[in-house]
């Protein structure tokens, strides 16, 4: 199975939840008024789209519709995946534009952190670049040992400590060995949750320190992982960290097992922060970087 296939294979519950009915909604109309606009401003919104993004996307479809003076149904319909489209905008490529590049992985304990951490080098070591990772989520029980099964699966170098130890001596420890093998991409898995927000911002900080001194001027991804079957709790967790943390572009796992991929929208509406990667199952093979287009005809076609 292609990876579209399985992206609207795993975007069915989304489609199902909102997309899926679209053709149904559309069909219930003869003509294009503002009871149709109403109507579907209800819709978006029950696919966890978000109110704010909703009202923003039936604006820009109005508009549309009195400049280019659409009479039709179905050139509604076409106008709304048009705006849909437009709003995530293009994917953007990852910048690993130096040996080695830095990619810090951050998220909450539970959203896939760890096995999307394994899916990327695999994606990154499929593409012919050489890749290793770092275990700095050094709190969390058994997982230096979690990374590490998957670290094998994917083919790649792990660089580790015991549990428990300093999260930034073992980063400085990977970009040595990293600079020693000259690595292309060394990823970085951090703390999940420490006991309080203010403890895991200053690990963040101390191994941000790390990286600029033992790499400086080096190209750097800070990758928010976020599960799409939290929803809009998913859009707050975001806003937190982009608080606290330069985040570059976000990770979104289990879409497969969410009615809320409209989240999407609302995440690259409200915060700007680009979705990097996608994944749409358990298996190594299933994150790919975000193509919006894709993502759009999966949820439509």
């Amino acid at each position: 199975m292609g990876f579209f296939e399985k992206l609207k294979q795993g975007l069915a519950k989304t489609k199902d939840a909102l997309f899926g009915k679209l053709d149904g909604f559309f069909n219930s109309f003869s003509k294009v008024d503002e009871d149709m606009l109403e109507e579907l401003e209800e819709l978006l919104i029950t696919a966890d789209i978000g109110v704010a993004t909703t009202e923003k996307i039936i604006d820009e479809l109005r508009a549309k519709i009195k400049s280019e003076k659409l009479k039709e149904v179905g050139d509604v319909k076409d106008a709304l995946r048009t705006i849909l489209q437009e709003m995530i905008g293009d994917g953007q490529e990852l910048d690993l534009s130096s040996v080695p590049s830095v990619i810090l992985v951050i998220g909450v304990n539970g959203v896939g952190k760890t096995t999307s951490i394994a899916k990327i080098a695999k994606l990154l070591k499929d593409e012919g670049r050489s890749v290793m990772l770092a275990a700095a989520d050094t709190f969390r029980a058994a997982a230096i040992d979690q990374l590490g099964i998957w670290a094998e699966r994917a083919g790649v170098e792990m660089i580790a400590h015991e549990e428990g130890s300093d999260p930034a001596a073992v980063v400085f420890d990977a970009i040595s060995a990293a600079k020693k093998r000259g690595t292309d991409v060394l990823i970085v898995d951090t703390a999940g949750r420490l006991h309080n927000k203010k403890n895991l911002m200053d690990e963040l900080s101390k191994i941000n320190r790390v990286i600029d001194r033992e790499l400086p001027g080096c190209a750097r991804e800070n990758l928010l992982v976020l599960d799409a079957t939290t929803g809009q709790n998913a859009v707050k967790q975001a806003q937190e960290f982009k608080n606290s943390a330069a985040l570059t572009g976000l990770i979104l796992t289990k879409l497969d097992g969410s009615a809320k991929g409209g989240i999407v929208f609302s995440i690259r509406e409200e915060l700007d922060i680009p979705v990097k990667f996608i994944c749409v199952g358990e298996q190594i093979n299933d994150l790919q970087h975000f193509d919006s287009k894709d993502f759009v005809s999966a949820l439509f076609d």
